[in-house]
Parts: structure tokens; C-alpha cells; sequence
């Protein structure tokens, strides 16, 4: 795998951005759908990049649209684009695009994505070049994720744990309902957090989680706990709320 002198962080973040995202409405996938005039996965590759500790992006992208992505994305992080594809032997066979970084922003690499959010990743993973050992997995509806909490997670793993997410604490009451919807309980609700990304990996311990994988998940850290690995929490960011739905578009419209 060729080595890329040039990178400035040593940290690697991976956006699968491939979701059609049915909860915000038909049309475009969700990464793509636009929040004040530009698609969310703009916005959120913007951020992640202005993190100093990033030195390469991976997006994992529609199938049909890794062209389109790869021109949508280039004037945020890089100065050149290859004129070719990347050959298999540098990228797992993964990447078909490369962006060369500079010392003042990162490598972006466009894949294919996957049929699911994991197969995604996977794929994403596989792209990574091999001097990253720490590998951030963030998804592209949280368009508005500060920078700083892109350094936050980072750190965490750079000083020793193999797997931290960014939580915040849950304020509503929350019910336990059987069937028919009737409540068989209240869940305590001081030991319960909402998990947001990016969730940040020790490399290895990523890439054994995938492996070990038998069924699908939507949450990394979740792989992550499956193999015995424990997960580290530091604070969120109420700015890195998820847009799923168009209620959520609608606020982070009054949020930009």
C-alpha cells in the first residue's frame, strides 16, 4: 500500500454517505439531500476535515454516484485529483477515486458503498491507507458535528482506548411498553445516553469487529462491544444532532 508522506493528521474518518434514508422522504439518498443549498455530506466533510488530527476521509458513496461525490467533494479537502482510478493494490480494491492530500488537508478517498450502513463501512475500512491507526466512523446526517468533537474522540482513542463514542444524557422520561402498548415500567433514565458519532476506533479493534460480525448492525460500537471490547463515552454535541427526518431538517435549517 503506497504511503502518503504528505498526510498531516493520523487519524481517518469514515463517512458512509450510500443510504437512501427513507425517513426524510423520496428523492435523493440522504447524504445528498440539501440543507441550505448544499447536501449534508458537503457540510459534514467540511467539518470533519477542518479537524487538525485528520489526515485522510473515506466516504463511502452511492454506487452510481462515486463520480459525482468525488467532484462534489474535491474543492473542500484537496488540491489534485488522479486522472485514473487508484490501482487495487493500494486500496484493498475498494477505492475508485483519490484525492492527494497537502499539508493542510487530508486525503479523501470515494468508494462504492454497500447495500447496508456496515457493508458500507466495511468498505470504507478496506480503503483506509495503512499509516492510520486510528479510524473515526461518522455519518453524514450529523452534518453539523463540531470539529472539536471530531478531536475529542480522537484523543480519547490516541490515549488508550480501543473503542469511545460521544453521548449525551437522555432528558425525557422514558417507558418500557409491552405489545399492546401498555407501560410495564419506567427505565431509569440517569444511566441512559444518546450515542452520536463520530465513534472512534483503535484500528485493529474496528477491523476485528467487522470481521467477527454475524448479523447487522447500525452502530460500530455496538460490533465493538460484541467482541468484548469496552466502550469509552466522552460528552457530546447538541450541534451534531442527526437529520433523519424533514422535522430535523427544518431545525438544523434554524441552526446553520
Amino acid at each position: 500500500m503506497t504511503a502518503h508522506p504528505c498526510v498531516r493528521g493520523d487519524v481517518a474518518v469514515l463517512v458512509p454517505a450510500a443510504g437512501m434514508g427513507v425517513r426524510l422522504g423520496p428523492g435523493a439518498p440522504k447524504a445528498l439531500r440539501l440543507l441550505r443549498g448544499e447536501p449534508l455530506l458537503v457540510h459534514a466533510v467540511r467539518r470533519v476535515a477542518a479537524a487538525p488530527s485528520v489526515g485522510c476521509i473515506v466516504v463511502a458513496a452511492p454506487s452510481d454516484a462515486v463520480d459525482d461525490v468525488t467532484a462534489l467533494l474535491s474543492p473542500l479537502v484537496a488540491r489534485t485529483v488522479t486522472s485514473a482510478p487508484i490501482v487495487a493494490s493500494e486500496t484493498c480494491g475498494a477505492a475508485e477515486h483519490t484525492l492527494e492530500a497537502s499539508s493542510e488537508s487530508p486525503l479523501l478517498l470515494v468508494v462504492p458503498g454497500g447495500a447496508t450502513r456496515q457493508a458500507s463501512v466495511a468498505a470504507a475500512l478496506a480503503a483506509v491507507p495503512a499509516e492510520f491507526g486510528i479510524v473515526l466512523v461518522h455519518d453524514a446526517a450529523r452534518a453539523l458535528t463540531p470539529p472539536e468533537l471530531v478531536e475529542t474522540v480522537a484523543d480519547a482513542v490516541r490515549g488508550g482506548h480501543g473503542a469511545v463514542i460521544p453521548v449525551l444524557p437522555v432528558v425525557d422520561t422514558i417507558k418500557e411498553v409491552d405489545n399492546s402498548g401498555i407501560v410495564v415500567g419506567t427505565v431509569d433514565r440517569s444511566v441512559l445516553r444518546a450515542v452520536q458519532t463520530p465513534q472512534g476506533f483503535r484500528r485493529d479493534v474496528l477491523t476485528s469487529a467487522h470481521a467477527a460480525a454475524v448479523d447487522e448492525h447500525t452502530d460500530d460500537a455496538g460490533m465493538a462491544e460484541k467482541i468484548g471490547v469496552p466502550v469509552h463515552t466522552v460528552p457530546g454535541s447538541e450541534a451534531a444532532m442527526k437529520i433523519t427526518r424533514p422535522f430535523d431538517l427544518a431545525i438544523a435549517e434554524l441552526l446553520f
